[in-house]
Protein backbone atom coordinates (compact mmCIF):
# COMPACT_ATOMS: atom_id res chain seq x y z
CA UNK A 1 0.00 0.00 0.00
CA UNK A 2 2.89 2.49 0.96
CA UNK A 3 4.54 1.77 -2.70
CA UNK A 4 1.20 2.32 -4.56
CA UNK A 5 0.76 5.65 -2.05
CA UNK A 6 3.79 6.95 -3.33
CA UNK A 7 4.01 6.31 -6.48
CA UNK A 8 0.69 8.08 -6.95
CA UNK A 9 2.15 10.92 -5.26
CA UNK A 10 4.88 11.01 -7.77
CA UNK A 11 2.60 10.90 -10.43
CA UNK A 12 0.20 14.09 -9.01
CA UNK A 13 4.13 15.75 -8.45
CA UNK A 14 4.62 15.60 -12.21
CA UNK A 15 1.09 16.21 -13.00
CA UNK A 16 1.48 19.76 -11.01
CA UNK A 17 4.52 20.32 -12.38
CA UNK A 18 3.81 19.81 -15.78
CA UNK A 19 0.89 22.71 -15.64
CA UNK A 20 2.95 24.92 -13.93
CA UNK A 21 5.15 24.53 -16.75
CA UNK A 22 3.00 24.36 -19.48
CA UNK A 23 1.43 27.71 -17.95
CA UNK A 24 4.17 28.88 -17.55
CA UNK A 25 5.51 28.79 -20.99
CA UNK A 26 1.72 30.04 -22.26
CA UNK A 27 2.45 33.10 -20.36
CA UNK A 28 6.15 33.56 -21.99
CA UNK A 29 4.54 32.75 -25.44
CA UNK A 30 1.62 35.62 -24.78
CA UNK A 31 3.72 37.95 -22.97
CA UNK A 32 6.87 37.68 -26.47
CA UNK A 33 3.78 39.62 -28.35
CA UNK A 34 4.22 37.82 -31.38
CA UNK A 35 1.84 37.47 -33.80
CA UNK A 36 -1.29 36.39 -32.53
CA UNK A 37 -1.94 33.49 -34.88
CA UNK A 38 1.64 32.03 -34.12
CA UNK A 39 0.55 32.74 -30.04
CA UNK A 40 -2.48 30.88 -30.71
CA UNK A 41 -1.26 27.92 -32.94
CA UNK A 42 1.29 27.43 -29.77
CA UNK A 43 -0.76 27.77 -27.34
CA UNK A 44 -3.09 24.68 -28.81
CA UNK A 45 -0.39 23.00 -28.98
CA UNK A 46 0.71 23.02 -25.40
CA UNK A 47 -3.08 22.39 -24.77
CA UNK A 48 -3.82 19.45 -27.29
CA UNK A 49 -0.26 17.84 -27.00
CA UNK A 50 0.52 17.42 -23.33
CA UNK A 51 4.53 16.83 -22.55
CA UNK A 52 4.99 16.48 -26.52
CA UNK A 53 3.74 19.79 -27.02
CA UNK A 54 6.10 21.18 -24.49
CA UNK A 55 9.10 19.23 -26.07
CA UNK A 56 7.89 20.76 -29.42
CA UNK A 57 8.36 24.37 -27.93
CA UNK A 58 11.62 23.95 -26.96
CA UNK A 59 12.74 22.18 -29.92
CA UNK A 60 11.45 25.24 -32.26
CA UNK A 61 9.55 27.67 -30.27
CA UNK A 62 11.84 30.12 -28.55
CA UNK A 63 11.57 33.54 -29.92
CA UNK A 64 15.51 34.77 -30.59
CA UNK A 65 14.81 38.01 -32.59
CA UNK A 66 16.37 40.12 -29.89
CA UNK A 67 19.46 37.99 -29.98
CA UNK A 68 22.51 39.01 -31.69
CA UNK A 69 24.79 36.67 -33.29
CA UNK A 70 27.11 39.56 -34.67
CA UNK A 71 27.02 43.46 -33.05
CA UNK A 72 25.83 46.28 -34.89
CA UNK A 73 29.09 47.46 -35.06
CA UNK A 74 31.00 44.80 -35.89
CA UNK A 75 28.05 44.11 -39.09
CA UNK A 76 28.59 48.22 -39.50
CA UNK A 77 32.08 47.24 -39.88
CA UNK A 78 32.16 44.47 -42.46
CA UNK A 79 29.51 46.07 -44.21
CA UNK A 80 31.34 48.99 -44.91
CA UNK A 81 34.10 46.96 -46.50
CA UNK A 82 31.69 46.40 -49.98
CA UNK A 83 30.47 50.31 -49.99
CA UNK A 84 33.19 52.15 -48.97
CA UNK A 85 35.54 51.30 -51.43
CA UNK A 86 35.60 53.95 -53.98
CA UNK A 87 35.66 51.65 -57.00
CA UNK A 88 32.18 50.78 -56.12
CA UNK A 89 30.53 54.22 -54.76
CA UNK A 90 29.05 55.57 -58.19
CA UNK A 91 25.75 57.50 -59.21
CA UNK A 92 23.17 55.07 -60.12
CA UNK A 93 20.16 55.66 -61.49
CA UNK A 94 17.55 52.50 -60.58
CA UNK A 95 14.06 52.81 -62.89
CA UNK A 96 11.69 55.18 -61.47
CA UNK A 97 8.69 52.92 -60.52
CA UNK A 98 11.34 51.08 -58.21
CA UNK A 99 13.15 53.76 -56.67
CA UNK A 100 11.03 53.56 -53.49
CA UNK A 101 11.88 50.09 -53.53
CA UNK A 102 15.95 50.97 -53.79
CA UNK A 103 15.87 52.82 -50.87
CA UNK A 104 13.86 50.99 -48.37
CA UNK A 105 16.13 47.65 -48.76
CA UNK A 106 19.12 50.50 -48.27
CA UNK A 107 17.96 51.68 -45.60
CA UNK A 108 16.82 48.66 -43.94
CA UNK A 109 19.57 46.60 -44.37
CA UNK A 110 22.27 48.49 -45.78
CA UNK A 111 22.02 46.86 -48.85
CA UNK A 112 23.57 49.16 -51.60
CA UNK A 113 22.48 49.40 -55.23
CA UNK A 114 25.40 47.90 -57.30
CA UNK A 115 26.21 48.51 -61.07
CA UNK A 116 28.60 47.19 -63.43
CA UNK A 117 27.06 43.41 -62.75
CA UNK A 118 26.46 40.71 -65.59
CA UNK A 119 23.84 38.01 -64.73
CA UNK A 120 23.36 34.32 -66.09
CA UNK A 121 20.78 32.41 -65.01
CA UNK A 122 20.54 28.26 -64.49
CA UNK A 123 17.44 26.52 -64.02
CA UNK A 124 18.54 23.41 -63.74
CA UNK A 125 21.06 21.45 -61.91
CA UNK A 126 23.03 20.28 -64.26
CA UNK A 127 23.88 23.65 -65.33
CA UNK A 128 24.56 25.13 -62.70
CA UNK A 129 26.86 22.79 -61.15
CA UNK A 130 28.84 22.42 -64.36
CA UNK A 131 28.78 26.18 -64.30
CA UNK A 132 30.51 26.27 -60.62
CA UNK A 133 33.37 23.27 -61.37
CA UNK A 134 34.36 25.42 -64.23
CA UNK A 135 34.71 28.81 -61.94
CA UNK A 136 36.27 26.30 -59.26
CA UNK A 137 38.99 25.20 -61.40
CA UNK A 138 39.95 28.58 -62.45
CA UNK A 139 40.35 30.20 -58.66
CA UNK A 140 43.68 31.68 -57.81
CA UNK A 141 42.93 33.69 -54.82
CA UNK A 142 40.16 32.48 -52.77
CA UNK A 143 37.22 30.08 -52.82
CA UNK A 144 34.11 31.45 -50.29
CA UNK A 145 31.42 28.46 -50.22
CA UNK A 146 28.22 28.33 -48.24
CA UNK A 147 25.81 25.85 -48.56
CA UNK A 148 22.52 24.88 -46.05
CA UNK A 149 22.68 21.19 -47.66
CA UNK A 150 26.04 19.87 -48.48
CA UNK A 151 25.98 16.06 -49.15
CA UNK A 152 28.71 13.23 -49.47
CA UNK A 153 27.17 11.75 -51.98
CA UNK A 154 28.14 12.06 -56.05
CA UNK A 155 28.20 15.99 -56.45
CA UNK A 156 29.16 16.55 -53.05
CA UNK A 157 32.51 14.27 -53.65
CA UNK A 158 33.17 16.24 -56.51
CA UNK A 159 32.86 19.40 -54.97
CA UNK A 160 35.10 18.53 -51.99
CA UNK A 161 37.63 17.27 -54.45
CA UNK A 162 38.19 20.23 -56.13
CA UNK A 163 38.00 22.15 -52.86
CA UNK A 164 40.77 20.04 -51.29
CA UNK A 165 43.21 20.51 -54.82
CA UNK A 166 42.82 24.56 -54.59
CA UNK A 167 43.75 24.19 -51.20
CA UNK A 168 46.58 22.28 -51.69
CA UNK A 169 47.79 24.58 -54.25
CA UNK A 170 47.75 27.52 -51.98
CA UNK A 171 44.29 29.07 -52.31
CA UNK A 172 42.17 29.95 -49.62
CA UNK A 173 39.27 27.93 -49.23
CA UNK A 174 36.55 28.24 -46.77
CA UNK A 175 33.31 26.49 -46.41
CA UNK A 176 30.27 26.88 -44.20
CA UNK A 177 27.76 24.49 -43.56
CA UNK A 178 24.32 24.42 -42.15
CA UNK A 179 24.32 21.96 -39.13
CA UNK A 180 20.81 20.64 -39.27
CA UNK A 181 20.89 20.95 -43.61
CA UNK A 182 23.54 18.64 -43.68
CA UNK A 183 23.15 16.03 -41.23
CA UNK A 184 23.09 13.42 -43.86
CA UNK A 185 26.23 13.79 -44.35
CA UNK A 186 29.15 12.03 -42.72
CA UNK A 187 31.26 14.31 -39.45
CA UNK A 188 33.65 12.74 -41.51
CA UNK A 189 33.28 13.98 -44.74
CA UNK A 190 34.03 17.63 -43.35
CA UNK A 191 37.24 16.35 -41.23
CA UNK A 192 38.58 15.00 -44.10
CA UNK A 193 37.87 18.29 -45.95
CA UNK A 194 39.56 20.25 -42.90
CA UNK A 195 42.66 18.13 -42.21
CA UNK A 196 43.55 18.69 -45.95
CA UNK A 197 43.47 22.85 -45.30
CA UNK A 198 39.96 23.51 -46.15
CA UNK A 199 38.78 25.70 -43.55
CA UNK A 200 35.57 24.46 -42.45
CA UNK A 201 32.77 25.82 -40.27
CA UNK A 202 29.34 24.62 -39.48
CA UNK A 203 26.81 27.36 -38.47
CA UNK A 204 24.93 27.29 -35.29
CA UNK A 205 26.54 24.07 -34.54
CA UNK A 206 24.08 21.75 -32.84
CA UNK A 207 25.22 20.18 -29.74
CA UNK A 208 22.66 17.93 -27.48
CA UNK A 209 23.05 20.10 -24.54
CA UNK A 210 21.92 23.14 -26.42
CA UNK A 211 19.27 21.33 -28.36
CA UNK A 212 16.71 23.77 -28.16
CA UNK A 213 15.71 26.73 -30.76
CA UNK A 214 19.45 26.19 -32.77
CA UNK A 215 17.28 23.59 -34.45
CA UNK A 216 14.82 26.18 -35.42
CA UNK A 217 17.07 28.81 -36.95
CA UNK A 218 18.83 27.66 -39.79
CA UNK A 219 21.26 29.20 -42.54
CA UNK A 220 19.36 28.60 -45.50
CA UNK A 221 21.73 30.46 -48.01
CA UNK A 222 23.66 29.49 -50.74
CA UNK A 223 26.43 31.66 -51.64
CA UNK A 224 29.28 31.39 -53.73
CA UNK A 225 32.27 33.76 -54.16
CA UNK A 226 35.40 33.16 -56.35
CA UNK A 227 38.52 35.42 -56.38
CA UNK A 228 35.92 38.39 -54.88
CA UNK A 229 34.83 38.21 -58.87
CA UNK A 230 32.15 35.96 -59.77
CA UNK A 231 29.28 34.68 -57.13
CA UNK A 232 26.84 32.09 -57.22
CA UNK A 233 23.49 32.32 -55.34
CA UNK A 234 19.76 30.54 -55.47
CA UNK A 235 18.03 27.79 -54.76
CA UNK A 236 20.60 24.82 -55.06
CA UNK A 237 22.17 23.23 -52.89
CA UNK A 238 24.91 20.56 -52.92
CA UNK A 239 23.30 17.53 -53.28
CA UNK A 240 23.02 14.44 -56.32
CA UNK A 241 18.87 15.11 -56.32
CA UNK A 242 19.18 18.39 -57.64
CA UNK A 243 20.57 17.21 -60.83
CA UNK A 244 19.16 13.64 -61.10
CA UNK A 245 15.76 14.45 -59.77
CA UNK A 246 13.04 13.15 -57.51
CA UNK A 247 10.94 9.81 -57.99
CA UNK A 248 8.26 11.84 -59.43
CA UNK A 249 9.95 14.15 -62.07
CA UNK A 250 12.66 16.07 -62.58
CA UNK A 251 13.96 18.45 -59.55
CA UNK A 252 12.81 22.12 -61.68
CA UNK A 253 15.04 24.82 -59.40
CA UNK A 254 16.31 28.26 -60.09
CA UNK A 255 19.95 29.65 -59.55
CA UNK A 256 22.35 32.84 -60.89
CA UNK A 257 25.95 33.49 -61.70
CA UNK A 258 26.97 36.95 -60.96
CA UNK A 259 30.08 38.55 -62.59
CA UNK A 260 30.99 42.26 -61.51
CA UNK A 261 30.86 44.72 -58.61
CA UNK A 262 27.60 43.37 -56.87
CA UNK A 263 30.08 39.86 -55.92
CA UNK A 264 30.96 42.43 -53.19
CA UNK A 265 27.69 42.51 -51.69
CA UNK A 266 27.58 38.61 -51.74
CA UNK A 267 31.36 38.71 -50.49
CA UNK A 268 29.94 40.64 -47.82
CA UNK A 269 27.09 38.36 -46.45
CA UNK A 270 29.58 35.47 -46.31
CA UNK A 271 31.76 37.50 -44.26
CA UNK A 272 29.63 38.51 -42.01
CA UNK A 273 28.24 34.80 -41.63
CA UNK A 274 32.02 33.77 -41.32
CA UNK A 275 32.25 35.95 -38.34
CA UNK A 276 29.54 35.13 -37.00
CA UNK A 277 30.37 31.36 -36.92
CA UNK A 278 33.70 31.52 -36.12
CA UNK A 279 34.47 34.85 -35.03
CA UNK A 280 36.85 35.23 -37.40
CA UNK A 281 37.39 38.93 -38.68
CA UNK A 282 38.27 39.46 -42.50
CA UNK A 283 38.87 42.19 -44.42
CA UNK A 284 41.53 42.73 -46.49
CA UNK A 285 41.36 44.30 -49.88
CA UNK A 286 42.08 41.02 -51.53
CA UNK A 287 38.50 40.07 -50.71
CA UNK A 288 37.18 42.88 -52.51
CA UNK A 289 38.99 43.40 -55.95
CA UNK A 290 38.52 46.40 -58.12
CA UNK A 291 36.55 45.25 -60.76
CA UNK A 292 35.31 46.85 -64.55
CA UNK A 293 32.06 46.79 -65.71
CA UNK A 294 30.68 43.36 -66.52
CA UNK A 295 27.21 43.98 -67.33
CA UNK A 296 24.55 46.48 -67.22
CA UNK A 297 22.57 45.20 -64.38
CA UNK A 298 21.78 47.02 -61.30
CA UNK A 299 21.61 44.45 -58.15
CA UNK A 300 20.59 44.80 -54.16
CA UNK A 301 21.77 41.50 -52.57
CA UNK A 302 19.90 41.59 -49.54
CA UNK A 303 20.38 39.35 -46.41
CA UNK A 304 17.38 38.53 -43.47
CA UNK A 305 17.22 36.36 -40.24
CA UNK A 306 15.60 35.44 -37.16
CA UNK A 307 17.75 37.82 -35.14
CA UNK A 308 16.79 41.76 -36.45
CA UNK A 309 13.97 43.78 -36.03
CA UNK A 310 12.70 43.88 -39.37
CA UNK A 311 11.59 41.24 -42.20
CA UNK A 312 14.20 42.76 -44.53
CA UNK A 313 13.21 40.20 -47.54
CA UNK A 314 9.34 40.04 -46.87
CA UNK A 315 9.47 43.65 -46.39
CA UNK A 316 11.35 44.19 -50.17
CA UNK A 317 8.89 41.84 -51.67
CA UNK A 318 5.76 43.49 -49.60
CA UNK A 319 7.34 46.71 -51.37
CA UNK A 320 7.97 45.20 -54.82
CA UNK A 321 4.26 43.94 -54.93
CA UNK A 322 2.55 46.92 -54.10
CA UNK A 323 4.53 48.88 -56.21
CA UNK A 324 3.43 46.61 -59.71
CA UNK A 325 1.91 47.79 -62.65
CA UNK A 326 1.60 45.23 -64.70
CA UNK A 327 2.56 41.91 -64.06
CA UNK A 328 3.56 39.98 -60.94
CA UNK A 329 4.97 36.24 -62.08
CA UNK A 330 5.89 34.27 -59.12
CA UNK A 331 7.56 30.99 -58.45
CA UNK A 332 7.45 29.20 -55.41
CA UNK A 333 7.88 25.64 -53.49
CA UNK A 334 6.00 26.44 -50.73
CA UNK A 335 3.45 28.72 -50.41
CA UNK A 336 2.54 29.83 -46.93
CA UNK A 337 2.24 33.00 -47.12
CA UNK A 338 1.51 36.09 -44.06
CA UNK A 339 -1.17 37.75 -44.04
CA UNK A 340 0.37 40.91 -45.20
CA UNK A 341 1.77 39.18 -48.14
CA UNK A 342 -1.54 37.25 -49.18
CA UNK A 343 -3.64 40.52 -48.65
CA UNK A 344 -0.67 42.30 -51.20
CA UNK A 345 -1.05 39.47 -54.07
CA UNK A 346 -5.00 39.75 -53.82
CA UNK A 347 -5.14 43.69 -53.86
CA UNK A 348 -2.41 43.47 -56.97
CA UNK A 349 -5.00 40.91 -58.94
CA UNK A 350 -8.04 42.92 -58.04
CA UNK A 351 -6.78 46.49 -59.62
CA UNK A 352 -5.52 44.60 -62.76
CA UNK A 353 -1.89 43.19 -62.47
CA UNK A 354 -1.60 40.34 -64.26
CA UNK A 355 -0.80 37.66 -61.00
CA UNK A 356 0.73 34.65 -61.43
CA UNK A 357 1.28 32.09 -59.26
CA UNK A 358 3.18 28.88 -59.76
CA UNK A 359 3.49 25.64 -57.47
CA UNK A 360 5.02 22.33 -57.63
CA UNK A 361 1.53 19.82 -57.79
CA UNK A 362 3.63 17.49 -55.70
CA UNK A 363 6.05 18.40 -52.73
CA UNK A 364 8.80 17.06 -51.17
CA UNK A 365 7.28 18.06 -47.74
CA UNK A 366 4.21 16.80 -47.00
CA UNK A 367 2.31 19.24 -44.21
CA UNK A 368 3.63 22.42 -45.38
CA UNK A 369 2.32 21.27 -49.31
CA UNK A 370 -0.80 20.74 -47.29
CA UNK A 371 -1.22 23.81 -45.83
CA UNK A 372 0.10 25.65 -49.02
CA UNK A 373 -3.38 24.50 -50.10
CA UNK A 374 -5.32 25.76 -47.98
CA UNK A 375 -4.43 29.14 -49.78
CA UNK A 376 -5.14 28.65 -52.82
CA UNK A 377 -9.23 29.43 -52.99
CA UNK A 378 -8.38 33.27 -51.39
CA UNK A 379 -6.10 33.77 -54.33
CA UNK A 380 -7.96 32.40 -56.84
CA UNK A 381 -10.97 34.23 -55.76
CA UNK A 382 -9.43 37.44 -56.09
CA UNK A 383 -8.89 36.61 -60.18
CA UNK A 384 -4.85 35.09 -59.65
CA UNK A 385 -3.84 32.79 -62.27
CA UNK A 386 -2.33 29.30 -60.31
CA UNK A 387 -0.21 26.90 -61.92
CA UNK A 388 0.53 23.61 -61.09
CA UNK A 389 3.80 22.45 -61.79
CA UNK A 390 3.53 18.73 -63.21
CA UNK A 391 7.41 17.72 -64.61
CA UNK A 392 8.51 17.17 -61.03
CA UNK A 393 9.32 19.12 -57.66
CA UNK A 394 9.56 22.80 -58.74
CA UNK A 395 11.93 24.24 -56.19
CA UNK A 396 12.39 27.57 -58.03
CA UNK A 397 12.35 30.71 -55.58
CA UNK A 398 11.63 33.19 -59.12
CA UNK A 399 9.47 36.59 -59.00
CA UNK A 400 9.11 38.72 -61.77
CA UNK A 401 7.50 42.34 -61.63
CA UNK A 402 7.01 44.53 -64.41
CA UNK A 403 9.51 44.58 -67.27
CA UNK A 404 12.39 45.52 -65.26
CA UNK A 405 12.62 43.91 -61.15
CA UNK A 406 13.61 40.09 -61.12
CA UNK A 407 13.77 38.75 -57.02
CA UNK A 408 15.44 35.48 -56.91
CA UNK A 409 17.87 33.41 -54.50
CA UNK A 410 16.94 31.73 -51.36
CA UNK A 411 13.86 32.62 -50.02
CA UNK A 412 10.46 30.56 -50.45
CA UNK A 413 7.25 32.50 -50.02
CA UNK A 414 6.45 31.25 -46.44
CA UNK A 415 7.05 31.90 -43.03
CA UNK A 416 9.74 29.83 -41.87
CA UNK A 417 11.81 31.57 -44.94
CA UNK A 418 10.69 35.35 -43.94
CA UNK A 419 10.50 34.70 -39.95
CA UNK A 420 13.17 31.63 -38.74
CA UNK A 421 15.85 31.26 -41.31
CA UNK A 422 19.10 33.26 -42.77
CA UNK A 423 18.50 34.12 -46.41
CA UNK A 424 19.62 35.95 -48.93
CA UNK A 425 17.86 37.39 -51.99
CA UNK A 426 19.22 39.24 -55.02
CA UNK A 427 16.91 42.07 -56.46
CA UNK A 428 17.93 42.54 -59.77
CA UNK A 429 16.68 45.88 -61.92
CA UNK A 430 17.31 45.04 -66.04
CA UNK A 431 14.98 45.16 -68.68
CA UNK A 432 17.19 42.48 -71.04
CA UNK A 433 17.05 40.26 -67.40
CA UNK A 434 13.50 40.44 -66.93
CA UNK A 435 12.81 39.43 -69.95
CA UNK A 436 15.12 35.97 -70.13
CA UNK A 437 13.32 35.85 -66.75
CA UNK A 438 9.85 35.79 -68.32
CA UNK A 439 11.08 33.10 -70.70
CA UNK A 440 11.72 30.50 -67.90
CA UNK A 441 8.71 31.30 -66.31
CA UNK A 442 6.92 30.64 -69.69
CA UNK A 443 8.05 27.72 -70.50
CA UNK A 444 7.81 26.75 -67.15
CA UNK A 445 3.88 27.17 -68.05
CA UNK A 446 3.85 24.69 -70.46
CA UNK A 447 5.12 21.70 -67.80
CA UNK A 448 2.06 23.22 -65.89
CA UNK A 449 -1.46 23.18 -65.60
CA UNK A 450 -3.76 25.89 -64.54
CA UNK A 451 -6.12 25.44 -61.91
CA UNK A 452 -9.75 26.78 -62.15
CA UNK A 453 -11.81 27.99 -59.05
CA UNK A 454 -14.32 25.17 -60.35
CA UNK A 455 -12.22 22.27 -59.81
CA UNK A 456 -10.63 23.41 -56.91
CA UNK A 457 -13.89 23.82 -54.62
CA UNK A 458 -14.69 19.85 -56.05
CA UNK A 459 -12.22 19.04 -53.59
CA UNK A 460 -13.86 16.08 -50.91
CA UNK A 461 -14.65 17.13 -47.53
CA UNK A 462 -12.13 15.69 -46.04
CA UNK A 463 -8.94 17.15 -47.82
CA UNK A 464 -10.56 20.55 -47.12
CA UNK A 465 -10.44 20.17 -43.51
CA UNK A 466 -6.56 18.63 -43.34
CA UNK A 467 -6.05 21.31 -45.51
CA UNK A 468 -7.53 23.83 -42.82
CA UNK A 469 -5.76 22.02 -39.76
CA UNK A 470 -2.91 22.26 -41.03
CA UNK A 471 -3.11 25.65 -41.81
CA UNK A 472 -3.76 26.25 -38.11
CA UNK A 473 -0.01 25.32 -37.92
CA UNK A 474 1.23 27.30 -40.52
CA UNK A 475 2.90 29.95 -38.67
CA UNK A 476 5.12 27.45 -37.36
CA UNK A 477 5.43 25.37 -40.60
Amino acid sequence: MNTLHTADNLILLFQILYVVTALGTMIVVISENRNPLKTISWVLILLLLPLVGLIIYYFFGEDNRKQRLISHKMYKKLNRRSIGRKDLLETLNPPVEHRGLVNLLNRLKGAPLYGGSDVVFYSNGKDKFEALIVALEKAVKHIHIQYYIFLDDHIGCCIRDILVRKAREGVEVRLIYDDVGSWKAKRKFFKDMQAEGVQVQPFLKVAFKFLTSRVNYRNHRKIVVIDGEIGFVGGMNVADRYIDGVSFGIWRDSHIKIEGKAVAGLQTAFLIDWYSSRKEFLASDSYYPSLDNKGDNLIQLVTSGPVGPYKDIHLGILQAISNAKDCIYIQTPYFVPTDSLLLAIQMASMRGVDVRLMIPRHSDTTFVHIASMSFLKEVLDAKVNVFFYEAGFLHSKLMVIDSSLIITGSANMDVRSFEHNFEIDAFIYNDETCRSAKEIFFKDMERSTLLSPEEWDQRSRFQKFKESVMRLFSPLL
